[in-house]
């Protein structure tokens, strides 16, 4: 296979830095086999690429024409020799590959040094204990990708698009994602008060989190009724190295009990694998079109094909939201585009590039975007996200906010706090007469008679007890399923 350039300055810098290079290099790659444009299929394995003798040729060659980098070396030892206070090799190198890659201004492009990686490595292999919330770094904000499902992050009201500020007190300005995410985890049963603020949303919130183990279950199944026929539901929270075993085997078992339409849900699933998602799509998509397609710097394209000869015979409906990311949005572009099938709920979160973790030599890994990926038909939905094909919004109370106040709110003010609290008064069944934010005589009914209705003292005003009371009753009723209206809705889709 042919090694691109990029591949060659990127290693040929870690071994100028580290002061070794190695004879093997492993690079995991998302293409075909060959390399080339032609339609190939592709097998769940994970794909490596080594350097040949020829090739460790070709990489030193590639030293002409990087005389810039002895700007780098000189820098290094003007550094060393001459700065007030000594300075470690390791603080400037990691420096170096940090500020490269800082240059991208990509957030899906990082550093990670050795400790990193290993504890990486470790939350993919088991459980690992936190608030459970995927993040990345957008617009050098700590950013909220999606909650996990039952985790300390999604009970406390955490939600896409979420930009984490502080944690304890202590501004994450300046550090990376990875500094970031090393102060926001922390022991099982410790507590950690975030203040998070949230796009449409002028105040800041304060956040309170006891951490959790976070397990890494990722497939969930269950069947419903519907007009007297039979569905499944398979719930994708990610997709990790075991997601696609699981996944088909509750297939499996699902068919075994003869359903008649399936729903696929992966709202707020951040993604994972490429290989996981390529394996549940190869149930679904079959051979005569692609279920995806991976361009390269050079803008060429490979395409990936199943090898399965007919679909299934029961219809199939796909979930998706906001926090849907990454391998969730390639799985909800494959089955609309290729398979025909009804994607439910609201635009996906909109990331189309694919990263792959390139070994430094010292433990310290590069994880860095090499490829774009497109839809079946060639669409590439980067910051754009996918389209429902049934768009279906939950109710309004499904978007409120915690509500964390120093004074009650009280009759004839006005406050964004208070219009948020209306739109939970109304969702619960208490009529506040309006949702602008303003605290009519309505509103105080209604807050009378919600705090009767939880033997709380009736004040008629929102002090912080009512507040925390209004949030928890708000949770129970979101996790009612009768009022997830997309999920309804799927479920319906199936048998028109």
């Amino acid at each position: 296979m042919h090694i691109k350039k990029q591949y060659i300055v990127l290693l040929l810098l870690a071994a100028l830095l580290l002061g070794a290079a190695g004879s093997y290099f492993g690079v995991q790659l998302a293409t075909s086999n060959n390399g080339d444009e032609s339609n190939s299929s592709t097998s769940s394995e994970e794909r490596f690429v080594d350097l040949s003798p020829e090739e460790q040729q070709e990489f030193f060659s590639n030293m002409e024409g990087m005389g810039n980098m002895s700007k780098v070396a000189q820098a290094f030892s003007l550094i060393k020799e001459s700065y007030l206070e000594k300075v470690e090799d390791k603080q400037l190198i990691e420096g170096a590959i940090q500020g490269m890659l800082d240059t991208l201004e990509d957030p899906y492009s990082v550093f990670m040094d050795k400790e990193t990686v290993e504890d990486f490595n470790h939350q993919i292999e088991s459980s690992f204990e936190g608030i459970g919330a995927e993040v990345s770094m957008v617009d050098g904000n700590v950013t909220i990708i999606a909650p996990i499902k039952d985790s300390p992050a999604e009970k406390a009201g955490l939600k896409p698009n979420d930009q984490i500020i502080t944690v304890d007190g202590e501004s994450l300005e300046g550090l990376d994602l990875y500094e970031a995410v090393s102060k926001i985890r922390g022991e099982q049963g410790s507590k950690v008060t975030l203040e998070v603020k949230r796009p449409g949303v002028t105040d800041h919130l304060t956040i309170e989190l006891t951490r959790d183990d976070i397990p890494l279950e990722t497939v969930y199944s269950d069947t419903k009724t519907v007009n007297g026929k039979k569905a499944g539901i398979i719930e994708i929270t990610s997709f990790s190295e075991n997601t696609a075993k699981s996944f088909n085997s509750a297939l499996e078992e699902l068919e075994s009990q003869g359903i008649e339409g399936l729903v696929i849900d992966v709202r707020g699933n951040p993604g994972g694998l490429l290989t996981a998602v390529e394996d549940i799509l190869k149930n679904f998509i079959t051979k005569d079109q692609p279920y995806v397609q991976i361009e390269d710097r050079d803008g060429k394209k490979s395409r990936y094909f199943s090898e399965l000869e007919d679909k299934k015979e029961y219809p199939i409906s796909v979930l998706v939201d906001e926090g849907s990311a990454s391998a969730s949005e390639i799985l909800a572009g494959a089955m609309k585009e290729a398979g025909g099938y009804d994607i439910v709920g609201t635009k996906t979160f909109g990331k189309g590039t694919v990263q792959q973790a390139v070994p430094m030599g010292d433990g310290s890994t590069i994880k860095l975007t090499m490829f774009k990926w497109l839809t079946p038909e060639g669409n590439w939905i980067h910051k754009k996200g996918v389209k429902p094909t049934l768009e279906v919004k939950q109710p309004e109370y499904f978007y409120t906010n915690p509500i964390q106040i120093e004074e009650p709110l009280t009759f004839n003010h006005t406050d964004q706090k208070i219009e948020n609290a209306q739109i939970m008064l109304k969702g619960l069944g208490f009529d506040p007469g309006r949702e602008d934010g303003f605290f009519s005589e309505d509103t105080v009914e209604a807050v009378e008679a919600f705090q009767a209705s939880k033997d709380l003292e009736v004040t008629g005003e929102i002090d912080q007890q009512t507040a925390d009371v209004l949030q928890t009753s708000i949770v129970e009723k979101i996790r009612e399923e009768e009022n997830d209206l997309q999920k309804q809705r799927a479920l319906q889709a199936l048998f028109e």
